[in-house]
């Protein structure tokens, strides 16, 4: 593949991206780099979830909501501040603002001066090796599809009738919702409640499992727990959702609060209510991998409408790749990018790069941060034991009276760190050479002997591989072998080398 003239009788296009998100992005900067001609489609705009509704402005509400909980939390430092108010309107424009921003990286500009051809429309497969844009034929050699998800809405009597709120539309508030029900206990949930409770909204949040983050280790979810419950969340959880009653116009809890059909009440399992003036839905994401042609073209998609790859983000296709959320891999942003470019290398080169899936950081921005990789340190596996470390023994945290956190190791028979959870401010930092040292099989006293700068968070995974060091060093048997090597070297010193100790 050439990134020069096309060769007459050849595709249009060497490597066709079908999405403008993180995948798609990265997938045709990389084809574009390996000199392939490269056209990327988008419908909507480019730079997907993540820039508009995604990491960008959730980042930028939660740091909002962090100053508000800092301002008020000040007295304790012996810093008085009265009166703090937050101002949610203004806050979303900081929102705005961000992305405003950020949104230059991911342009359709800035993608054409990397070598990559862009073009606005919906693209849908009519043949092997053909895509219509909006009903124009396009051939391709090789194509990459990125199409990402959408949030998903449960099937709940009555959901319908009511405007309910997503993380793709919270963003059009502009000010106060009033009473806002929160659906959905995972991360999205939880950071955008958090937030928004922290901005003087009164958040209910309502979760099916009977703790928050149900797929994290359980101790991470209880602390989760006292934060949320601290900053003034009113958490429903064990409760599952059997019917939305719309109210239709009625009068707002609060000035200004949304007064259209967003508003109604949640009635839950236990014969419990909830009324609220907005419902906010974050119970998951669904493929858009409808009305794209994938039968045409022998794409095949699972019974939840994720397209299914292979170990080397092959479709079913031998022509066709896909990378991101669409895929059924763990829907995050880098997950997405990394995804992006093995699968354009793949097509490009044809080279059979896999994906990495045993080192896959994961990250809840709320305050405090959930971070974790590798083996669930809440239920480990035979052969693999956990070291914790509570950060009322880390000395940063102590200095800033955030004590509430840990560390906790997952660490096989031979040593090596094979998972870690990490539950403090700045989590998502101090997991990073956890992952590397799940990713690389490094053991805890390669970490542990490893200098750190003091005193950082990140003396939380540098202290419990020490302790972990420690308490193999304790064992009978280690111990008895040190003995036995501190005594050969006595003797040696005692007599000096070539010398019998008779």
């Amino acid at each position: 593949m050439s990134r020069g003239g096309r060769i007459p009788g050849s595709p249009d296009w060497d490597l066709l991206v079908l999405g403008g998100g993180t995948a798609g992005i990265v997938a045709a900067k990389t084809g574009a780099g390996l000199g392939a001609r490269v056209l990327l489609v988008e419908s909507h705009r480019t730079g997907g979830d993540c820039l508009w509704t995604g990491c960008v402005p959730s980042k930028a509400l939660i740091a909002a909501g962090d100053a508000a909980a800092g301002a008020r939390d000040a007295g304790r430092f012996g810093v008085r501040v009265d009166g703090v108010r937050a101002d949610l309107g203004a806050a979303l424009a900081h929102v705005r603002s961000a992305v405003a921003q950020v949104a230059p990286v991911d342009s359709p500009e800035a993608l054409e001066r990397a070598g990559v051809a862009v073009r606005s429309g919906r693209g849908r497969f009519v043949g092997d090796g053909v895509v219509e844009i909006d009903g124009d034929p396009v051939s391709y050699a090789q194509a990459v599809l990125t199409t990402g998800a959408a949030p998903a809405l449960p099937v709940v009597p009555g959901m319908t009738d009511v405007d309910v709120l997503t993380s793709e539309t919270v963003w059009d508030l502009d000010g106060d919702p009033g009473r806002l029900a929160v659906l959905g206990g995972g991360s999205i949930g939880c950071e955008l409640g958090q937030a928004l409770a922290r901005l003087d909204v009164d958040v209910t949040l309502v979760e099916g499992a009977d703790r928050l983050l149900p797929r994290e280790d359980p101790d991470a979810s209880a602390t989760l727990r006292r934060a949320l419950e601290a900053d003034g969340v009113d958490l429903r959880l064990g409760r599952t959702v059997e019917a939305v009653l719309a109210a239709g116009a009625q009068t707002g809890a609060r000035t200004g609060a949304r007064t259209d059909r967003g508003a109604g009440t949640l009635r839950l399992d236990d014969g419990s209510e909830v009324v609220f003036d907005r419902l906010l839905v974050a119970v998951g994401r669904e493929p858009r991998t409808h009305d794209l042609g994938l039968a045409e073209v022998g794409v095949a998609v699972d019974e939840r409408g994720f397209v299914v790859v292979d170990q080397h983000l092959r479709t079913t296709s031998s022509r066709i790749w896909a990378a991101g959320d669409l895929t059924g891999h763990p829907q995050l942003t880098h997950v997405a990018g990394v995804h992006g470019s093995l699968a354009a290398s793949n097509a490009v080169l044809g080279v059979r790069r896999s994906v990495e899936s045993t080192a896959v950081p994961r990250v809840t921005y709320t305050q405090p941060e959930v971070a974790a990789v590798g083996v669930d340190t809440g239920h480990v596996p035979e052969g693999v034991h956990v070291r914790t470390l509570d950060h009322e023994h880390v000395d940063r945290a102590v200095a800033e009276g955030r004590t509430d956190g840990f560390t906790r190791l997952a660490v096989d028979r031979r040593g090596r760190v094979v998972g870690a959870t990490v539950v403090g401010p700045r989590a998502g930092e101090s997991l990073g050479e956890l992952v590397w040292a799940v990713r690389r099989g490094l053991r805890t006293r390669d970490l542990a002997g490893t200098v750190h700068a003091y005193p950082t968070w990140n003396d939380g995974p540098w202290n419990a591989a020490l302790a972990d060091v420690r308490e193999q060093l304790a064992r009978p048997a280690t111990r008895g072998a040190l003995r036995t090597l501190a005594a050969a070297r006595r003797r040696w010193l005692q007599h000096g080398p070539g010398r019998r100790a008779d």
